[in-house]
Formats: structure tokens, sequence, C-alpha cells
């Protein structure tokens, strides 16, 4: 009797054994990416990059859900509210993390305690450009030029408080020049009104930016980086231009709501750094003009810190409010 109950013992505990090394198997299931910004755009595209090569090292399908809106909080907020199981997971950005949460009177989320950092995938300069119709050739004498005109050059960005909106802005402190700021759903929309000349001056990312400066309609004055872009090899850095201290990469990072599993982040740690690390990653970026980064969590987060600070008070000097 004794013995078979010391089998039964036995059976269960390997069975409850079982279940928990079945429970910690990870993934079981489709991990959700949330890209919080709409397709087509730079972080989309390098979403579904990371996204496509992820799914062969997870062994599950990683599964891009676009969701836009209020410079890409809307989306973040989504991910802070998800169960913490780390199929949920967010690509964020410098919008989301350094810049969006400083708008606000109430923060919809604080980019620091609410998640988990996994890794800073990338950075990517943007490009300065104005309308092939502006007088200026270069970033001097669109400075030159604004100054004789206060108030009367517009730039576009993807919305108030993106990264591309406080570029510019960046650019009005340090340049000591008054330009306004116009607004819109997406970089794709201001293309446009640069042709009919209601917008003269805009931010943007290499790859989206590419197309748009080969068709002669936009001209690049500078790169917002601390050195120069093989894709446009001939464009000076902003600072290069002669704004001193100029420096205003767009990141990308991967993140997951706070107190997930720590065994499950770091395998998604893993998994992330050798995707970006692969040959056809680090080529896909390299056309897109961004740099691999893949740094650990507590890098990652150190690198937070710092710029949260830096744009922060960016978007005081600024006044760039969201109510």
């Amino acid at each position: 009797m004794k013995s078979v109950l010391n089998v039964v013992i036995m059976t269960a505990a390997l069975l409850m054994a079982l279940s928990v090394q079945s429970a910690d198997q990870f993934p079981q299931r489709a991990v959700r990416m949330v890209v919080p910004f709409p397709v087509g755009g730079a972080t989309d595209i390098l979403a579904r990059v990371v996204a496509q090569k992820a799914s062969e090292y997870l062994g599950q399908v990683v599964v891009v859900d676009n969701r836009p809106g209020a410079g890409g909080t809307l989306g973040s907020r989504l991910v802070v509210t998800s169960t913490p199981d780390c199929y949920t997971i967010l690509m964020g950005t410098t919008s989301t993390h350094a810049i969006g949460p400083h708008l606000y009177t109430k923060p919809p989320y604080d980019p620091i305690a609410d998640f988990s950092p996994i890794t800073q995938v990338a950075s990517s300069p943007n490009v300065l450009m104005v309308a092939a119709q502006v007088p200026a050739k270069s970033l001097k004498e669109l400075v030159a030029l604004a100054k004789s005109q206060p108030g009367k050059l517009n730039f576009g960005s993807s919305g108030t408080g993106t990264q591309f909106h406080l570029s510019g802005e960046l650019l009005k402190q340090l340049a000591g020049i008054d330009i306004v700021h116009v607004p819109y759903k997406g970089t794709a929309l201001v293309y446009p009104e640069m042709y009919s000349g209601a917008i003269q001056i805009l931010f943007d990312v290499p790859p989206v930016a590419l197309p748009f400066l080969k068709q002669g309609r936009v001209r690049a004055l500078g790169v917002s980086g601390q050195r120069r872009i093989a894709v446009l090899p001939d464009v000076p850095t902003i600072v290069e231009a002669g704004i001193a201290g100029y420096d205003a990469d767009l990141w990308f990072g991967m993140f997951a709501p706070a107190r997930v599993p720590p065994q499950r982040l770091a395998r998604l740690q893993h998994d992330v750094l050798q995707t970006v690390h692969t040959v056809e990653v680090r080529e896909r970026f390299t056309q897109m003009g961004a740099d691999v980064i893949g740094s650990t969590p507590a890098v990652f987060a150190t690198f937070l810190k710092a710029d949260n600070d830096k744009w922060s008070r960016v978007v005081r000097v600024s006044g760039a409010k969201i109510e």
C-alpha cells in the first residue's frame, strides 16, 4: 500500500513539474508587436523587418499590430494595460518614450516605470528638408531666410509631440529662428503640402524621404545625427552645417509591460538580439539609413533615462502641450 502511495505521490509530482515546465515554455502562441504609428512609416517598416526574422528564433509568428494615434501614446498605452505575459510587446520610439509623456499635464503612462525594456533596436537620423521652391540651398541660408522672415516659414510634422515636431523645435531653439509648426496625421500628408508651397520645411527619416528627394521636389540640407549617412553621403550633419550641439536621432526600442515574467523577458531579449545582428537585418537597416544598436535591457534603461531628461527640457522650452 505504501509503495502504491509513493507511486501516486511521485506521479503527481512529475505531472506538476511537467505542468510548470510547460507553463514556462515561451512562446506557445503568436506574439503581438504593437506599432503605435501608421502602416508605411519608419517604425512600421523597421518593426516588420524585425518581426519577420524574430519569428524564426522564437518559433512562433510575431504579428505586427498598428495602433496609431496621439503621437504614438495610444498604442503605447494599449501595451501598458495589456496582460504582462510577454505576448504583447511594443516597438516604441523617441516619440513614445522620451517626448510624448512630457507633453501631458496628466501623462497616459510613465515611460520608465510602466515598461520593461527589452533592447534599443536601432537609431536613425532625421533628414532636414525644404521644398524645392525654397531659395535656401544650405542650412546657413535657411537660417538667414527664417531670420529675415520671422513667423513666415512653416514646418510640418507627423503630429504634435512627435520626434519630427520636436526636432523642429530643437532647431528653433539652437538656431534662434521663428518658424511655425503645422501638425499632420503622418508625414506622408506633408509632402503634397510642400509641393503646393504651404509647408517649407520637414524632418523625416531616410527610408521615407529618399523617394521624394530622388524626385527633386524636396531638397535635403542636413541630417540630425552625429555623422553623415551612407544613403545621403553628400548631405552634412546639422552640426557640420553650423548648428552647434544639435543631435536628434530617432531611436527604436522594444518594450514589454512592467512586471512580466523575467524568464520570458530574457528569452525575448536573447532572440531579438539574435535577430537584429543577422546579416539580413543589418543590411535592411543600412538601406533605411538606420544603425543596429542591440543593447542590453540595463544599458537601454540608462539611455532611456538620459534621453527623457534631454527631451523634457526641449518640450518645456518649446511650450508644446497636449490636453
